[in-house]
């Protein structure tokens, strides 16, 4: 199992939001398997994103999609986003 950890700003959360759940059927067919969003209480426009992957191939081809690079653009993500791969070491993964 990967985990992926994305962190980048956005230049509305709500906007960012409504955009990133309206992109979430393609990111499951793309190999998304769970996902989570969080946000840095002390600065609201700082959006933590964490996505698990069955491999390190279907990460890579999801980070690499022209969809997902013109959903970020069209959520009003700002700057370039920091993102992190961590295979889990866990026995039991879900």
């Amino acid at each position: 199992m990967i985990t992926t950890f994305v962190k980048h700003a956005v230049k509305d959360f709500d906007s960012w939001k409504a955009v990133y759940d309206k992109f979430m059927p393609m990111a499951k067919e793309k190999g998304v398997r769970h996902e989570h969003v969080f946000r840095d209480p002390n600065a609201p426009d700082q959006v933590i994103v964490t996505h698990e992957f069955k491999s390190i191939e279907e990460a890579n081809d999801f980070f690499s999609s022209e969809e997902l690079k013109n959903a970020m653009k069209n959520a009003g993500v700002a700057g370039t986003p920091e993102i992190w791969f961590g295979e889990d070491l866990r026995k039991n993964v879900h």
